[in-house]
């Protein structure tokens, strides 16, 4: 197979020793003589693999006892309502930081009082909002730690005085995070954690049965928790991959080991983009993603903007074009990508620089 670097944004690159052990499931699972998508999830060798999933979700980030694992359908855009559902009762706080921020806030606004604390609309989500005040009357404060369209990132747990809700999909297991101050992680886990199909949810369990409206009964975490994730049939093999690239993600040293590591490569490309003169960031520095990093063509330099995909594409570089709703490049750089993909990527932009020296 032609080797090229992944820089998708979802589903994105994973771990080879995931692939290829997920490769084993499918011919023979666990000794069954079935294939991990044929054995019965009542089984007890799945079983053993939703308990080993769970408890490394709980060692690798260090998940104390008040918070609970489980694994559901429906991506993260169906938590965008399954939060509202759960923890809305008389209004809700948003931070508007991006696309996926005013989707999880339209869920909202459709259930109850829900609004915009703060948001960086005004200059295209390019920022993150400081110096507002978290207000003390509402049901909950909800953030979108990584923004993938627009490349900003929230790389610090904050303090909340109200329940505090966010929206990991992108930089879950990327960085260490004080799980305590939260009263629900959640996320697809297409990004670091496993293919499209399956998300997670870190629940604090007391924050739970706060409202007095009907939850339907698959929107409501507490049957999820009382099901260990297995109130209806779990999607098995995206679990199976994720436990798999959870296995990886310990085996290399863990969050605090992949951390430094992100850093690197995002740094990396970072100095890149800030010393050729064909190119330029366009997130705040401040504020820059260490998972997803947006460019665009320096000014005077957009013509050249599908030339150089081209170019790209011609040394091995996919996945690099930028949302259709901003344009311009992006590197998705999540814990699966290589080292030696950021430097590919790197030379491949000082090899085009030359040609117009």
């Amino acid at each position: 197979m032609k080797k090229v670097h992944n820089f998708n944004a979802g589903p994105c690159v994973l771990p080879d020793q995931a692939i290829e052990n997920s490769i084993e499931a499918l011919k023979d699972f666990a000794g069954t003589g079935m294939a991990v998508i044929e054995v019965s999830h009542r089984s007890k060798e799945w079983s053993a693999v939703m308990d080993e999933c769970r408890a490394l979700w709980k060692e690798l980030l260090n998940i104390p006892d008040t918070h609970e694992v489980v694994f559901l359908g429906g991506g993260a855009s169906l938590q965008f309502l399954y939060v509202a559902m759960n923890f809305l009762e008389n209004k809700a706080g948003y931070l508007e930081t991006g696309v996926w921020a005013k989707k999880a806030y339209k869920e909202a606004k459709g259930l109850g009082n829900a609004f915009a604390v703060a948001s960086s609309a005004d200059k295209n989500f390019s920022y993150i909002p400081k110096g507002y005040e978290i207000p003390t009357d509402i049901d909950y404060f909800h953030i979108t730690t990584n923004n993938t369209i627009y490349g900003t990132e929230i790389r610090y747990d904050m303090d909340s005085p109200v329940p505090l809700v966010a929206d990991m999909s992108s930089d879950i297991m990327s960085r260490p995070v004080d799980v305590s101050k939260y009263a629900l992680i959640y996320g697809g886990a297409q990004k670091n954690v496993g293919p499209a199909g399956v998300s997670f949810a870190i629940i604090r369990k007391d924050a739970l049965g706060k409202v007095s409206r009907y939850i339907p009964t698959m929107l409501d975490y507490k049957v999820h928790i009382d099901g260990g994730s297995m109130y209806n049939t779990p999607p098995v093999f995206p679990i199976f991959v994720m436990k798999e690239t959870l296995k990886w993600l310990k085996g290399v040293g863990g969050v605090e080991a992949i951390n430094k590591k992100n850093v690197g490569k995002a740094q990396i490309l970072y100095n890149e983009i800030d010393r050729n003169p064909l190119f330029t960031g366009t997130a705040a520095k401040e504020d820059r993603s260490i998972m997803n990093v947006c460019f665009v063509m320096a000014p005077g330099h957009e013509a050249l903007q599908d030339e150089f995909l081209e170019f790209a594409k011609g040394q091995g570089m996919v996945g690099i074009k930028g949302h259709r709703s901003v344009g311009g490049f992006r590197a998705s750089i999540y814990n699966a990508c290589p080292k030696e993909s950021v430097e590919a990527l790197v030379a491949c932009m000082q090899d085009f620089e030359k040609k117009f020296k």
